[in-house]
């Protein structure tokens, strides 16, 4: 089905939508809202798959498999839980089951993105660098369940409640393996914890557009 790119490229008419709102808008044949969608949730997604994987290119995979699946079973989203919540467990069992299919054990990557404030000179630039390259390492020694529920706790800002839905597991459970991260954590990021800590794991630009344009090709919203 080849539908134009119209509503979806229009940020001022779309924009203030709500994620069922769009996703009544594309299962009634507006395709093209379907980008505002990949665009609202590739950071959280891809810091959710981040979490459990640490190969980029698979990563990156997870996402379009991701919004590829939720395009093609929208159906199948009751609104019992969150759009939101409801695209981030689907992205968590992808990167899972990605993960299970390896069988290894990866080494551990350490990927420093040069992002820091233009207005920042050099020495505070290697140090917002510095400081993120530690958070994010020390997040990867972090055991893969605790590691998970920090990143979509503490970074993403989910709630306990969207966190167990997410992962489908006890809301307790949630609690638990939080405080153990926060724990392990502790020493490592006492330094580094601030506004740096929603810097990590960025994901956009090339890679956000690179996603959103696999996914509507596959789909055929372009």
């Amino acid at each position: 089905m080849q539908i134009a790119m119209t509503a979806a490229a229009d940020p001022g008419t779309s924009a203030d939508l709500s994620d069922e709102d769009i996703v009544a808008r594309v299962r009634a044949g507006d395709a093209s809202l379907f980008e505002l969608i990949m665009r609202r949730h590739n950071q959280r997604l891809y810091r959710a798959a981040r979490s459990i994987l640490r190969d980029e290119a698979e990563i990156e995979g997870v996402l379009q498999e991701t919004y590829v699946r939720a395009f093609t079973h929208l159906d199948q989203f009751l609104g019992r839980a969150q759009f939101s919540t409801w695209l981030t467990r689907i992205a968590v069992h992808e990167a899972l089951a990605r993960r299970k299919r390896r069988r290894r054990v990866t080494d551990l990557e350490e990927i420093v993105d040069k992002v820091a404030s233009p207005e920042a000179g050099p020495e505070d630039q290697a140090f917002q660098t510095e400081l993120r390259r530690i958070f994010e390492v020390s997040i990867d020694l972090v055991p893969d369940a605790y590691r998970t529920v920090f990143v979509l706790r503490d970074i993403e800002g989910l709630s306990t409640a969207e966190t167990a839905a997410s992962l489908s597991i006890p809301e307790e459970t949630v609690k638990t393996r939080l405080h153990r991260a926060r724990r392990q954590l502790r020493r490592q990021l006492e330094r580094a914890l601030g506004g740096t800590v929603q810097d990590v794991f960025a994901f956009g630009n090339e890679r956000c557009d690179r996603v959103v344009a696999a996914v509507l090709q596959r789909v055929g919203a372009r």
